[in-house]
């Protein structure tokens, strides 16, 4: 059995997909919060945003992460299809969950599906991340572990679907966002402790690409986006403040005549 090493750079790893994770999760209910003020085409606008960043800090989390996991005795390569496959499948399935409850008319069963299918298909794309490796050797599963990942991906999906209803303050949202990176981290560690590798040493080159090579470039890339959309959305307007700025405006218009 290979040695598994889920921190082999220290603590940089685990923190930085932690902070990925839960600046995903903040911009994410940020969006959320604006889409449900909204509505048509601003209110979908608002979704998509919302899905697109929590799927990215959850996708972001998860490779940043692995970035950190070693193997004694062999050396680890990833499917550059398969990975990318992965990012599309979180933003696909958050992007159903954040739909059924933004246009959702009941809250509690719209609450109930988004999470199932957000929560299965984080843990999804968590375990078509796995199946992307190429070592020397075989990975095993503790099927235990694997339900306990799965059933915490689908609670933190939930809670977090929940929050985006219900939280509207902005130290609220951080708190919640600090919550859901714990849940998301929880999840993504709980999976990697179900691995085992049987190592067969060779000398044959693994194909796909390394974590330096793809990953680590695309999560900066990524990250970027992040916090780029972060920025425009802590700069664009409210609901409410576009309202006291038009009812501001309108003395002004009336004065005119």
């Amino acid at each position: 059995m290979g040695h598994l090493d889920h921190a082999a750079l220290g603590w940089l790893t685990p923190v930085l997909s932690y902070a990925m994770a839960c600046a995903g999760a903040a911009l994410g209910l940020r969006c959320t919060v604006r889409a449900l003020a909204a509505t048509g085409s601003a209110r979908r606008n608002w979704l998509l945003t919302a899905a697109s960043a929590v799927g990215t800090g959850i996708w972001t989390m998860h490779f940043v992460a692995m970035l950190g996991f070693a193997v004694s005795g062999t050396d680890i390569r990833y499917d550059v299809p398969l990975t990318l496959a992965g990012l599309l499948v979180a933003m696909a399935v958050v992007c159903a969950g954040v739909f059924a409850v933004g246009h959702g008319r009941d809250r509690v069963r719209a609450l109930l599906l988004g999470g199932l299918t957000t929560g299965l298909g984080v843990a999804s794309m968590h375990y078509l991340g796995m199946a992307a490796v190429r070592l020397h050797g075989e990975v095993g599963y503790d099927p235990v572990l694997v339900g306990l990942s799965v059933l915490i991906a689908v609670v933190a999906a939930t809670a977090a679907l929940w929050a985006a209803l219900n939280i509207r303050s902005p130290v609220a949202v951080t708190l919640a966002s600090l919550i859901m990176g714990a849940a998301v981290s929880s999840m993504h560690y709980t999976g990697m402790f179900a691995v085992s590798v049987r190592v067969t040493p060779s000398g044959e080159p693994l194909p796909g690409a390394t974590a330096m090579q793809f990953i680590f470039p695309l999560a900066v890339g990524l990250g970027s986006y992040l916090f780029i959309t972060s920025a425009f959305v802590a700069l664009s307007p409210t609901a409410g403040e576009r309202e006291a700025s038009a009812s501001a405006q309108r003395p002004a218009g009336h004065t005119a005549h």
